[in-house]
């Protein structure tokens, strides 16, 4: 544990929290470079995150989880981040839904009770939102996926990109058109339904154990209980999205040890001691730490300010 994070845990709880994210770290590690060769997200990987429960924490007691707090949850996410940064990242997705809708009442209690019910037994679900035309959904645009209404129910058609863990996932939280409706709904859709398929499209430089690949819909039958949210409801500022930079401070906090360690090991002929006893080494490791303590506490101050400031950027971005 760094000094810099020692600096976060303010309780005994905070403490075991860290502890147990330090441990999950440490195993998914240990498949991060294959997953990362082979731009897959790994079942041992998933397996992983469920001998944790990693898959439901976030959740009331009531449904096996530990109620985090958005600032004990985002702790773990930056401690898993150091040891795999893909999974902490992807992972990151399914529990940010969980963490939204305990806290912003977008579905229905039946809807939640379900969902949180999946999330107890560790199924596996993701949004899938974002199209090749229509880009970020954060933008506005109109799903070209559509969905039919028919008798008991809907038909829906249509490609999604950028669905972390496609390949893994048990349940997909799909935006569409609702023709009849005119209006953008989300559909669960149980990733092992009758037309629907993934296709491996993700081959990227850097974040490979994603495995973002496309979600292909072709007339897969949806009952009328899997349209679980319309556009419009609002769920307020969604201060969950801290897991991205959370998990990029954990990647900054890998670098770092990375860089220490090298710096010890490496003894270059010219010298006879490591390159951890020449003074710029020691200035540059100085300045890194300095610089990643530094976006620690910038990060704490978005933490506990972070709804209103998410929502400043948003609408700038938006607009």
């Amino acid at each position: 544990m760094s000094q810099n994070q020692q600096l976060f845990l303010k309780n005994e709880r905070h403490i075991d929290l860290y502890k147990r994210a330090e441990q999950l770290s440490s195993e998914l590690k240990e498949h991060a470079n294959k997953a990362d060769r082979e731009g897959r997200f790994l079942n041992e990987t998933v397996q992983t995150l469920k001998n944790h429960q990693y898959l439901s924490l976030v959740l009331p007691e009531t449904y096996g989880g530990m109620d985090l707090s958005l600032y004990e949850w985002l702790l773990m996410q930056e401690k898993i981040a150091e040891g795999d940064a893909a999974t902490a990242l992807s992972v990151g997705w399914h529990n940010g839904i969980l963490m939204e809708l305990k806290e912003g009442n977008l579905w229905s209690q039946e809807h939640f009770k379900w969902i949180a019910g999946k999330a107890q037994e560790q199924k596996l679900f993701n949004r899938a939102s974002t199209e090749k035309n229509t880009g970020s959904p954060t933008r506005g645009g109109r799903p070209e996926t559509v969905a039919k209404k028919v008798e008991k129910g809907f038909i829906i058609n249509g490609r999604k990109t950028f669905t972390t863990m496609a390949e893994v996932l048990d349940y997909a939280i799909v935006a569409a058109w609702i023709e009849d409706e005119e209006q953008i709904g989300w559909f669960v859709v149980d990733m092992k339904s009758k037309g629907v398929s993934v296709d491996q499209t993700w081959d990227t430089l850097g974040m490979r154990g994603t495995a973002s690949d496309d979600l292909v819909l072709s007339n897969v039958k949806l009952s009328e209980d899997s349209l679980v949210e319309l556009k419009g409801k609002r769920s307020g500022p969604k201060g969950w999205l801290l897991h991205i930079p959370a998990c990029y401070l954990g990647i900054a906090q890998a670098a770092l040890n990375d860089a220490v360690l090298f710096a010890k090991d490496f003894k270059p002929n010219s010298l006879d001691h490591p390159i951890s006893k020449v003074s710029h080494i020691r200035q540059k490791i100085g300045e890194m730490n300095m610089i990643l303590d530094a976006q620690e506490r910038i990060y704490t101050v978005l933490l506990k300010n972070g709804t209103v400031i998410l929502m400043v950027v948003i609408n700038w971005l938006r607009n």
